[in-house]
């Protein structure tokens, strides 16, 4: 003790200390705790230093607290201390800070009401708990439900849950809840909906038994028991419910700010519809019974739609509404009786007044004589020995009476209603086992308690007691199942308590014996309990101030009971003669109210359930049933006590489950925890008694493995042994001394209280230690690493920075160098810049200096040589001047002179003249004269002539130059002239120069005044610009600003377009896989309606006609019995046969089920309706464009079969022409052949009857085309009203308007058949008739039409297009009898071929074996070398060509041929030998004769194989054979070994070809039928077969890829190969059946998802989770008395690779039956998608599994699967996408969780998860070691806020019933269906190919 002491005690160890407000409160030690301190020094959590004082009598120490890494677990029992405060701190850890309320204590769940809707009961809820073990999930009232109903069908026992807890802690939603589990997970064994009515009762038994209290707004006012039974295949056959004191009280009293019961109200909310009129009723305020609690309205309940709730709740229960009005009429007159006004007439009387009003319509409601109902309220009959009198009553015991005979009637109604809704949930199916369900108060104190608080709580002493045994029970079997030595666990026994309220005078004796007393009172019941019990019994006590009240110890706590009115209450006496007038009345109801006991108990006269079920009412003894009268003497308590011994009984009998509902305040807030109430009612529900009969032995238990896990740490190497028990033991006697604290059973270790502590404390401190060491050592390799890189470092650094140095000093010191060379030649290039400068300077001032003195001398001499020239020409001008006036004064002076000397001659010579004598002188020497002149005028004209030469060239010259000088004289002149002008114009000028110079002036001040004007206003207009240049760049600012906005508005509504654009093709997507989902949803339910319609016809043949003993129904049996009974369209007698069983089925079906099922065909068939109204409309529109020329039809129609007639007769010519031909065959046959060899039986005979059959055969299929020509004949005849006509008439207009006999347009309308049947003319063929009616017709007016001539112009182009079709259908026929020639040749040629070949035959038959082989080789040889002698030799090297191809082909062929003989011949020889063998038998027998012919034997010759069309014939009987052999008796995988893919499909659609063939659509319709109805049957007989499901899913799509390939449709021929095009259907549409087909193909795929589902769910869990695929990441944590599953890989354990090995399973079983590579893809998402799913929604309900080393172990799964996808190729078909919730849910268990930027990496991380998963995964996080931290509250309100604004479901779990709606790519087949071979081993040899 002193060591544990030692060690539990010391510094730092945490303990709860006693707190007033918070009942415990946590604190730490500061100093180590010593033997004997009296004080613990003690630190709370908020930091304050307390000095805890110890009992000094007791030295008891506080309680130890747990580690924090056991604080919030699931189960109170894995707790290391258990005690008080330990339970209290871990539910509040988990209520307030983990929204979690429901927690295991041991067998015992604990559930807190949260005062808040949580989404933890929905539908998907139940399927994650649905089929798992109690301690795998999180706790949960599902887990206890699917508890219970696994231990039912497992141990075949019935099933208790005990739902206990006071009012307002949640006992009836739980209880419903329950039930709703059970009502969906078992469904019901018919259809009559029973799991519907059991639930309904939910809303009727609140109207009528729950009210509002002070709290609990829905408080349960009654226990009820109800018993869901189940049928042997455990599914739900009825229930029946059994209650439990009624609190009447409350009809006619309650508190202040109560309400009366649900159902008055109800009433009033609802007293203006007009059902209601009649009842007269009001508002609650205006009745006694609703008004007293002062407030009538619960927050947030409209009363008026819970009515409405209850009302449907009836009506589904089968309560009629005419039962249902006369219940609110019962109901009403109560509240008008508490109306009823008493009033005092004297001291000992009272009176009501006549006419009241509210008691009239009390009477009028319940059919009663007012003055009776009057006179009896105020008055009772007293009967004595001998008379019989009235005495009236006082106000207050009239008003006493009128209370308690509404508190009788109310009564009486409840156990009506009660009653018939047993009626209603009781079924005719035998009852197996039971689940009951109690809901029933708990334990109550108040402040004054009365009758009804007593005996609630002595039925929970009775109650507490079958806990205490059975959890002691239970701790019995587990220590004898381990085998570990038992020892007496004491426990508190409260049968003390029992005996005191039950027994023999005891309490409720001495209230009864005190009941029957004339004048009993309470005041006398009360003195004799004080007698009895005061000083014998210890459990009862009086109070000190009172007489009137006693006080009981009670397992929970002292009560206190106040004696008032216990006897009143016990005997809830009523005025008989009151209940004969009720019973008296004319109100039906009322009556069967008031019926004797018998008739109450079962008010419609129904037998007693069948079924083995426990009558749950209590009847009276047998000698009392008469004494109707006096049923209501008999006392509450007897009552009561005897139904809850039968309760009792019936719960000893049954498995019990315990429900214990705490309510954590009294003010029903949301998630707030009230210490002090908490602990009351844990105290008061026996949680704390079941942890201290745990703790008192070995609470904490762990299997070997686990312990080993766990400890592993503690222990050495040499300590681990091969056998882990041992080593287990080993190490336990090393780590705890004390033996005591712990024993080894058989599988499992048993520590006492705090030894798990102390193994956590070791295990924490060798981690911590380890921890140390981990790091010790890596902060040293760190350190040392750090170091040693600083090292090397540094060098580095030393070394970088004297390079550095060095490197800077050499560059100094040539920079040093460089810098005085620099400055050398700097300062001699300055020296010499300035040197230069200088001399450039002298050197341009000299130049300047120079050019001046040399321009200056220039300029001197210039002067001095221009004034020289000018003196030049002065002084010459001046001397021409003087010379001429010279000149013109001599030549004056001359002629003056002379003119002077002329006129003096003149006179002279006048004298001369006069005298003779002067003649004479003048004569004498005349001659000589004469002859000088003469010689003088010779030489004179000598020189005339020279001179006349001159002046010849003198004149010319003169010419020259008079008319150079007159042309200057005349520019002279002109100059003249001109000085003249120009001197006027000079003056003129000088004028205008003054004019000018005056307007100069004027205009220089004009533009001084403009300048100045211009300047102001360039200044403004500078300003002006400066302004505009600012607001220019302002608006460019605007301008970019406002582009940069466009840009980005433009940028962001491109990019709101594209996500609009993307959300709404998102949205269309999700439209169209929603449309899809509820489609295939829509044939799942179809499909599931067929099989359970099958499944009812089979059960009611079966009870029809032999009644076979019932099965046991185990949890995997949900399939129903296999029918061999198959649906034949065909077969009539099987439709009466099943019409005939349909009614009588119909007969004794359920009526519920016949309104379902009504429900659901008046659904189906107003669809249908509305179909078929969408398709009549379209077709009257069509009708109305057709309907004018259905007369033509039959006219025009006529000649078409006169031509197919005329084509019918030809053929039965050439049939004729067949016969007659094969006739001469037989007959050459018979003459060539001889008689001996061709006699009958011979071998010859024997093979020419083969050859002949062939012909035969080769006859039938004519005579066969024939038939089916005629049948065409008349079907198209029948049809012809039904055919489309072509509207684009007018191209043939004009060229056939020429046309008027009816043979010519009917050949014109064959050859635009065979026109438009090409495949460049597609539509259909134009009807004759429409086509003369429309040719014959006026032609519209084109004007009329269209006044632009455009139809004109396409009349014109149509008229081209007719020649052209004519030149076209002319050149077809022309080509179509050159091809008729061709064959009839070819024809004449296979006749010759034919008839030689015979000849050649009877030649070969003579022969032997060996030359019929070198005869048929031979022949074969000369054959083709005739053929080849007929080829074409217009083109030698084509010729040659073909000679050589045909050489090659030849010798190959020769060589096969060798190969071939030589194989036959080796065959021959053996089966020669064989047959002498045999002949060597027989020769006695044998004759001479028969001796000739032994050579000759069989030989088949070989036949040409002929062109197989791609056809399979069968006859109209083997249809039943084929869907036998080939779909129900088939393989899968043989088929899917040995053959090629899709076979069956194959052979399938070549029978239908065949069936198209020929045109019969009766056997087209009965194939189909049959194989769907065939597939259909075998997945129903085999569908949880994987591999049955996945092949005919492959061979369903490959069927419908098929009729889709060879349908003929143009988006589907493109992808097929012309011999393909050449086998499409010809006859028959079938794109109805292709629809038909696809939705088998939904529901197979569905089949399959769910066959897959069924094998991957026990897998994931297991595999994904609880597997530890790294092993040693995570450690085994406690689990308390639930364990887990393992996560240790054993034998039966799966794993990851287990889930890998099956998906690779899947994979390759659907590769290999051809499934196509877009449906595997979408098969492998819907897988992931289930894994994913699964694995979330279990993460999301454990809180073991929320750790961060369990992120670890997910995300390596993930990864493990996404590497199958990609060794798949599967990586691009979405399986990924669906696991993402998952890997986010594991990355947001390994981030980090503290800080503000956590929480937006978490927001922005988590997008495929939800706010409520993301916070329930941050609720559950879980710390598996204690280094790790948990997640702090306001981190989780962080992410909640970050989280408001998304737009999502609130929905927390994935619905794993998702399917994906599947689509069916087309994928055409390249397989050609004439060369598919039929295996011999599918036994359809009755098949022909064609």
């Amino acid at each position: 003790m002193n060591e544990e002491l030692e060690f539990e005690f010391v510094k730092y160890a945490r303990v709860w200390i006693p707190d007033p407000d918070e009942v415990w409160k946590s604190a730490e030690l500061t100093k180590d705790y010593k033997q004997g301190d009296g004080i613990l020094h003690l630190q709370l959590e908020d930091g304050t230093n307390l000095q805890h004082k110890l009992d000094p009598s007791t030295k008891t120490l506080p309680h130890l607290r747990n580690p924090d890494i056991l604080v919030g677990e699931n189960d109170l029992t894995a707790l290391s201390y258990l005690h008080e405060p330990a339970v209290l701190h871990n539910l509040k850890v988990r209520f307030i800070d983990s929204k979690l309320i429901y927690t295991y204590c041991g067998i015992v769940l604990v559930a807190i009401n949260p005062y808040e809707t949580l989404p933890i009961y929905g539908a998907e809820i139940i399927n994650a708990y649905s089929g798992q073990n109690m301690g795998d999930m999180d706790p949960h009232i599902f887990a206890v439900a699917e508890e219970a109903y696994k231990q039912m069908a497992r141990d075949e026992r019935n099933q208790s849950i005990i739902v206990s807890g006071e009012s307002g802690a949640g006992k009836t939603v739980s209880a419903k809840y329950a039930m709703r589990y059970f009502a969906t997970v078992s469904g019901s064994a018919s259809e009559a909906n029973v799991e519907e009515k059991v639930l309904a009762s939910n809303p009727i038994m609140e109207a009528i038994g729950n009210a509002k209290t002070t709290r609990n707004d829905n408080s349960s006012r009654f226990g009820k028991y109800i018993e869901i039974g189940f049928d042997k295949r455990y599914h739900i056959t009825g229930a029946n419910m059994r209650t439990y004191l009624l609190e009447k009280s409350r009809v006619v009293f309650q508190a202040d700010e109560e309400r009366n019961y649900h159902i008055f109200y109800q009433l009033c909310a609802s007293s203006r519809l007009p059902e209601f009129k009649a009842l007269k009723l009001g508002g609650a305020n205006d009745f006694h019974y609703t008004k007293q609690g002062r407030n009538p309205v619960i927050d947030g309940v409209d009363d008026a739609r819970e009515m409405s709730t209850t009302r449907s709740a009836f009506s589904l229960l089968g309560i009629t509404e005419l039962y249902q009005m006369g219940l609110f009429q019962v109901l009403a007159a109560i509240l008008h009786l508490g109306n009823v006004d008493v009033k005092d007439r004297d001291a000992d009387s009272s009176m009501i007044l006549p006419n009241n009003s509210h008691l009239m319509v009390f009477c009028d409601l319940m059919g009663v004589a007012y003055q009776d109902m009057s006179h009896w309220l105020c008055h009772k009959k007293l009967k004595t020995a001998t008379e019989t009198y009235i005495k009236p009553l006082p106000r207050v015991q009239a008003v006493n009476a009128r209370d308690a005979l509404a508190k009788h009637i109310y009564a009486k109604l409840f156990t009506w209603i009660v009653e018939h809704i047993n009626q209603a949930l009781h079924s005719t199916v035998q009852q197996h086992s039971f689940i009951g369900v109690l809901d029933i108060y708990g334990f109550e104190t108040f402040e004054i308690n009365s009758f009804e608080q007593f005996c609630i709580n002595y039925a929970n002493e009775k109650l507490q007691q079958q806990f205490n045994m059975h959890v002691f029970k239970l701790e019995q079997e587990e220590y004898m199942k381990e085998q570990i030595p038992w020892t007496l666990i004491d426990f508190y026994d409260n049968q003390p308590c029992i005996n005191l309220i039950e027994a023999k005078m005891g309490v409720l004796d001495l209230l009864d014996e005190e009941c029957r007393m004339p004048k009993g009172s309470d005041d006398s019941w009360a003195q004799k309990l004080y007698n009895t019990h005061l000083k014998t019994c210890a459990l009862f006590q009086k109070p000190r101030m009172s007489n009137k009240a006693f006080i009981i110890q009670h397992f929970a706590d002292k009560v206190e009971y106040q004696c008032e009115g216990f006897l009143a209450k016990n005997k809830d006496t009523v005025n008989e003669e009151q209940i004969h007038v009720l019973k008296a009345s004319k109100f039906d109801l009322l009556v069967e109210l008031f019926q004797d006991e018998e008739k109450v108990t079962s008010p419609t006269g129904a037998g007693p359930p069948t079924g083995g079920r426990t009558r749950l009412s209590v009847k009276p003894d047998k000698g009392k049933s008469s004494q109707a009268s006096k049923e209501h003497k008999k006392t509450v308590g007897l009552q009561f006590r005897n139904s809850l011994q039968l309760l009792m009984e019936t719960l000893n009998a049954t498995t019990p489950h315990y429900v214990r509902c705490i309510k954590p305040n009294d003010y029903k807030y949301a998630f707030t925890f009230d210490p002090k109430r908490a602990v009351q009612q844990l105290r008061a529900c026996g949680v704390l008694e079941t942890i201290r009969i745990s703790a008192a032995g070995f609470p904490s238990r762990w299997t070997y493995q686990e312990f080993f896990s766990r400890y592993r740490v503690l222990m050495k190497q040499k300590d681990v042994q091969s056998d882990k028990k041992m080593t287990c033991k080993n190490v336990l006697e090393k780590l705890v001394q004390d033996p005591d604290k712990y024993q080894f059973g058989k599988t499992k270790i048993f520590f006492r209280a705090g030894q798990v502590a102390y193994l956590e404390k070791l295990r924490a401190d060798k981690l911590r230690a380890a921890c140390i060491r981990i790091q010790k050592t890596i902060r040293c390799w760190l350190a040392r690493k750090k170091f040693l890189r600083v090292k090397r470092a540094t060098i580095t650094i030393q070394r970088h920075v004297r390079g550095y140095q060095a490197r800077c000093l050499a560059t100094f010191l040539r920079r040093t160098r460089a810098a005085v060379i620099i400055q050398k030649f700097q300062r001699m290039y300055v020296q010499r810049k300035r040197y230069q400068r200088m001399q450039a300077a002298a050197l341009a001032v000299q130049c300047i200096l120079r050019a001046y003195m040399a321009r200056q001398q220039y300029k001197m001499l210039l002067r001095e040589n221009k004034a020289i020239v000018i003196q030049k020409m002065v002084r010459g001008w001046l001397a021409r001047q003087w010379y001429r006036r010279s000149l013109a004064a001599v030549v004056y002076l001359q002629c003056c002179v002379r003119r002077m000397c002329a006129r003096r001659q003149l006179k002279k010579l006048k004298i001369e003249a006069r005298s003779v004598e002067h003649y004479k002188k003048l004569n004498i020497g005349m001659e000589n004269k004469i002859m000088q002149l003469q010689r003088r005028i010779d030489e004179q004209n000598k020189e005339n002539r020279v001179m006349s030469e001159r002046l010849s060239s003198a004149e010319t010259a003169h010419a020259t130059e008079g008319e150079r000088m007159r042309r200057e004289l005349t520019r002279l002149r002109g100059a003249e002239e001109e000085a003249k002008s120009s001197a006027n114009r000079v003056v003129s000028l000088q004028e205008e120069l003054e004019r000018l110079r005056v307007e100069l002036q004027s205009t220089q001040k004009e533009k001084k005044a403009i300048e100045d004007w211009a300047q102001t206003y360039q200044d403004e207009m500078e300003k002006m610009i400066s302004e505009l240049k600012e607001q220019n760049h302002l608006l460019k600012n605007e301008k970019n600003d406002l582009n940069r906005l466009i840009q980005e508005q433009g940028q962001q509504w491109t990019e709101k377009m594209q996500r609009a654009l993307k959300d709404q093709t998102s949205q269309l997507e999700c439209d169209l896989n929603e449309e899809r989902s509820r489609y295939q949803n829509l044939l799942t339910e179809h499909l599931r309606l067929e099989e359970k319609y099958d499944d009812l016809k089979e059960e009611m043949t079966l009870t029809m006609n032999v009644p076979k003993p019932g099965h046991r129904r185990t949890d995997s049996a949900h399939s129903s019995n296999e029918s061999e009974y198959t649906y034949n369209s065909e077969l009539a007698e099987s439709e009466e046969l099943s019409r005939g069983m349909e009614d009588v089925t119909k007969g004794t079906l359920d009526m519920a089920l016949v309104l379902k099922l009504q429900k659901r065909v008046s659904e189906l068939e107003q669809e249908k309706q509305g179909l078929q109204n969408e398709l009549d409309r379209r077709e009257e529109q069509f009708q109305r464009a057709r309907a004018r020329d259905d007369e033509e039809h039959k006219k025009a129609r006529g000649a078409e079969l006169e031509y197919e007639s005329l084509k019918r007769q030809e053929l039965e010519s050439e049939n004729k022409k067949l016969r007659h031909d094969l006739g001469e065959m037989r007959r050459a046959l018979v003459g060539t052949a001889g008689a001996g060899s061709a006699a009958p039986g011979s071998p010859a005979y024997k093979v020419l009857l083969d050859q002949l059959n062939a012909s035969t055969e080769e006859l039938e299929v004519r005579k066969e085309e024939v038939l089916i020509l005629r049948s065409q004949l008349v079907s198209q005849k029948e049809a012809m009203q039904h055919k489309e006509t072509m509207t684009d008439s007018l191209q043939y207009v004009e060229d056939v308007q020429n046309l008027t006999d009816a043979k010519e347009i009917s050949q014109a309308y064959m050859g635009l058949k065979d026109t438009n049947r090409s495949p460049r003319y597609l539509r259909k063929p134009l009807a004759v008739n429409e086509l003369v009616n429309r040719l014959r017709a006026p032609p519209p007016d084109m004007r009329n039409i269209n006044e632009d001539g455009e139809l004109w112009l396409v009349y014109e182009g149509l008229k081209e297009t007719n020649r052209l079709l004519e030149s076209q259908l002319q050149a077809q026929r022309r080509s179509h009898e050159a091809e008729l020639e061709v064959l009839r040749g070819e024809l004449q040629a296979v006749k010759e071929e034919n008839h030689r070949q015979q000849q050649l035959l009877a030649q070969n038959l003579q022969l032997p074996p060996e030359a019929r082989i070198e005869a048929s080789l031979q022949h074969e040889i000369t054959r083709l070398t005739n053929e080849n002698l007929m080829l074409p030799t217009e083109d030698p090297k084509v010729y040659r060509t073909n000679i050589l191809r045909r050489m090659i082909d030849l010798l190959e062929q020769v060589e096969k041929q060798d190969k071939t003989v030589r194989k036959l011949k080796k065959q021959l020889k053996v089966f020669a030998k064989k047959i002498s063998d045999l002949e060597g038998g027989q020769m006695e027998n044998v004759s001479p004769s028969q001796m000739v012919d032994e050579p000759i034997h069989p030989v088949n010759i070989p036949r040409r194989e002929k062109d197989f069309q791609g056809m399979l014939e069968y006859k109209k009987e083997d249809e039943l054979k084929l869907v036998k052999n080939l779909i129900l008796e088939l393989k899968p995988r043989g088929v899917a070994v040995n053959m090629i893919p899709g076979l069956p499909a194959y052979i399938l659609f070549m029978c239908l070809r065949h069936a198209d063939y020929l045109n019969d659509d009766q056997k087209v319709r009965a194939l189909l039928t049959s194989v769907i109805n065939s597939i259909k049957k075998i997945l129903k007989k085999r569908g949880e077969d994987f591999e049955t499901v996945s092949f005919w899913l492959a061979n369903t799509c490959r069927f419908l890829h098929c009729l889709k390939q060879y349908s003929g449709d143009e988006q589907f021929m493109k992808y097929n190969s012309p011999k393909q095009n050449e086998h499409c259907l010809s006859n028959f549409d079938l794109a109805e059946y292709r629809q038909v087909l696809s939705d088998l193909a939904i529901q197979i795929y569905q089949q399959l998802i769910k066959c897959m589902e069924n094998i991957l769910q026990p897998m994931i869990v297991s595999g994904m989770l609880e597997h530890e695929t790294i092993q040693g990441v995570s450690g085994v944590k406690p689990t308390g008395l639930r364990k887990r599953t393992s996560s240790i890989a054993d034998e039966g354990t799966y794993t990851l690779d287990s889930i890998l090995r099956q998906l690779s399973s899947f994979h390759a079983t659907m590769c290999q039956h051809g499934t196509d590579p877009e449906l595997i893809k979408q098969v492998v998402k819907q897988q992931f998608y289930i894994i994913g799913a699964v694995t979330l929604n279990n993460l999301l309900l454990r809180k073991d599994m929320c750790s961060w080393s369990k992120g670890m172990q997910i995300r390596y799964n993930v990864s493990q699967l996404e590497e199958w996808l990609r060794d798949k190729n599967l990586m691009v078909c979405g399986a990924k996408e669906t696991l993402e919730p998952l890997i986010q849910a594991a990355q947001l268990l390994q981030v980090k969780k503290k800080t503000d930027e956590d929480a937006e990496a978490i927001c922005s991380m988590c997008n495929a998860l939800t706010t409520a998963q993301i916070v329930k995964v941050l609720n559950l996080y879980t710390p598996v070691n204690a280094f790790e931290e948990r997640v702090s509250v306001t981190f989780i309100r962080t992410i909640q806020n970050r989280l408001r604004d998304r737009k999502e479901s609130p929905q927390l779990l994935l619905d794993t019933k998702v399917i994906y709606p599947v689509t069916f790519p087309f994928s055409p087949s390249s397989l050609a269906l004439e060369t598919i071979q039929i295996p011999g081993s599918l036994n359809l040899g009755f098949l022909t190919r064609v």
